[in-house]
């Protein structure tokens, strides 16, 4: 995974690219030594889906199910 950075970020936004970077990467480590490497289920496009459609944010947990019709059923717990 390669850190694209724009030069014209300020020093709050790089922090928050960086941020999001590393808890993805992060994740993605977490299911690699779980053996998974499922990764069907967008998260920040899930959460968007719930905001729209419950019109709320919610942070989806990284131990949410990858299958996306069984975390939908578990939306209220988020």
């Amino acid at each position: 995974m390669q850190l694209d950075i724009p030069d014209d970020a300020d020093e709050a936004e790089a922090a928050a690219i960086t941020a999001v970077f590393r808890t993805l990467a992060a994740e993605a480590e977490a299911a690699a030594s779980q053996g998974s490497t499922d990764f069907s289920r967008d998260d920040w496009r899930f959460a968007g889906r719930i905001e729209a459609l419950q019109s709320r944010r919610v942070r989806v947990p990284i131990d949410a199910p990858r299958d996306e019709w069984a975390a939908a059923g578990r939306t209220d717990r988020f």
